[in-house]
């Protein structure tokens, strides 16, 4: 169906099949679906460190250019799926205009309405590390007639951050910190332009951390809300959970011991410490900890679990007395820093990375 003069919503033009996604894409599409409310918002639904979406339905009521009368009504979905790369300093962006819907008045033509996805991308120079530099599509702005949208309702955007080699051994780990902004565009010659800047962002940050990343470049939303689950059920670790806990939960039940003592990684978070001699300087002092209250354990299968973790910047050095130690078993200290390893490797936490931990049942 043509675009016509209408009083009912239409669908501009007979609704095209889509091209085919892959499964990254309708997955993120599907899930995001469920997150309808976290979707709409600016910084859209953040699923994790490498993707994100953002869906807004926009109903607008268009009028004339002295802003008097109505002219017609536009309906339709603005769509942005993020996907960050582990192992490459790259972000991809598809965006789209979908389920298009208009309804005119006094003889509006609404064939002449036009929708815009205008992106732009900055860098925080003063949060990145030394020469940031970023390489942007070939285009970041599609204004389109609704016709236009409806046949061709995807596009891509690709952004990259050059990089000068592995230098994260001299203390570079050239982060790139960015932010990408999307304004929302709808004019034609007749009505009065519906402009809203900043209808989506996204903050993005590139690296080359080296092997404390896990691969040892790549891209990571840094808005994402990262935690490390342990389970009091869990075999493997019970032991290290219930430590965890009893340091959010029941700090009084702890050691060092104060009535007042108060530990972060619930609703503060930890952050990342990769820094060697700092963590071995923490667990030493964690070990004397130990020992202070439960003597020489030297010769038993038990070893000193301290918490917050001594790769932290949290950890019992901290100054501020907001830790715990305990005695536990063996493996189960272990396979806590196993797990602790892994949640830092495949989430990207570089130093100073922000965390939060959660005990379940």
């Amino acid at each position: 169906m043509s675009i016509g003069q209408q009083s009912k919503m239409s669908r501009t033009l007979p609704s095209p099949a889509l091209p085919p996604k892959n499964s990254e894409e309708t997955d993120l599409r599907t899930e995001c679906g469920k997150h309808e409310t976290e979707a709409s918002s600016k910084t859209g639904w953040i699923k994790s460190r490498f993707e994100s979406c953002y869906k807004r339905h926009y109903d607008l009521v268009l009028r004339d250019k002295q802003n008097k009368e109505q002219r017609g009504r536009l309906i339709f979905d603005s769509w942005v799926l993020g996907f960050t790369l582990d192992g490459s300093r790259q972000v991809d962006f598809v965006a789209s205009v979908e389920d298009i819907q208009v309804a005119t008045f006094g003889g509006e033509d609404a064939t002449k309405w036009r929708i815009g996805q205008l992106f732009s991308h900055s860098i925080d120079a003063s949060a990145s590390d030394p020469d940031p530099k970023i390489s942007g599509p070939s285009t970041e702005k599609r204004d389109e007639l609704l016709g236009v949208w409806n046949s061709t309702p995807t596009w891509t955007l690709s952004y990259t951050s050059p990089d000068k080699g592995p230098l994260y051994s001299q203390g570079n780990a050239q982060k790139v910190m960015s932010t990408y902004d999307m304004t929302t565009t709808v004019n034609s010659p007749t009505v009065d332009p519906y402009i809203e800047v900043g209808s989506y962002q996204a903050n993005v940050r590139f690296d080359y951390s080296g092997p404390v990343a896990g691969k040892f470049k790549g891209t990571v939303f840094t808005k994402a809300r990262v935690e490390l689950t342990m389970s009091l059920k869990d075999p493997e670790v019970n032991e290290s959970a219930l430590h965890i806990y009893d340091a959010l939960k029941r700090p009084e039940r702890t050691f060092p011991s104060s009535a007042s003592k108060s530990v972060p990684g619930e609703t503060q978070p930890l952050h990342r410490l990769v820094d060697a001699k700092k963590q071995a300087d923490q667990r030493t002092n964690s070990i004397k900890e130990c020992k202070k209250v439960w003597g020489d354990y030297s010769g038993t299968p038990l070893q000193c679990d301290e918490y917050p973790f001594a790769s932290t910047h949290e950890g019992s050095l901290a100054g501020n007395g907001r830790y715990s130690v305990r005695l536990i078993e063996g493996s189960d200290n272990e396979n806590g820093g196993s797990m602790l390893n892994s949640m830092y490797t495949l989430n990207r936490i570089i130093d100073g990375d922000a965390f939060f931990m959660k005990i379940v049942p």
